[in-house]
């Protein structure tokens, strides 16, 4: 286990502020980090929180899984190494079209 928090069901309203104030219930918050949308500047709906020691982490898991935020009811996990995904390759255009079908 990692001291650092998976955080899911965000609404897209919800701050880093109001992240940070929640998990500082259950100990000394060293990051937050909501996930945002690259094109559209708005969250995804998740985030990372970072807490000072495992046994904080777990606390926070603990106690704050299924706790209602901004009118949304959040998921706290451990979180999870990012997979990596293979490099697919495409054939054809741009615009999907294989041209040798056409």
């Amino acid at each position: 286990m990692t001291n650092k928090v998976y955080v899911g069901n965000l609404s897209f309203d919800t701050t880093e502020d109001a992240l940070k104030d929640l998990f500082s219930q259950a100990g000394t918050v060293d990051s937050v980090s909501i996930i945002m949308d690259k094109f559209s500047g708005r969250s995804k709906g998740f985030a990372f929180v970072e807490m000072s020691s495992e046994e904080e982490a777990k606390k926070a898991i603990e106690t704050l899984n299924g706790k209602e935020l901004d009118g949304r009811n959040i998921v706290v996990d451990e979180a999870k190494p990012m997979e990596k995904k293979p490099f697919k390759k495409f054939s054809g255009d741009r615009r999907g079209f294989d041209k040798k079908r056409f």
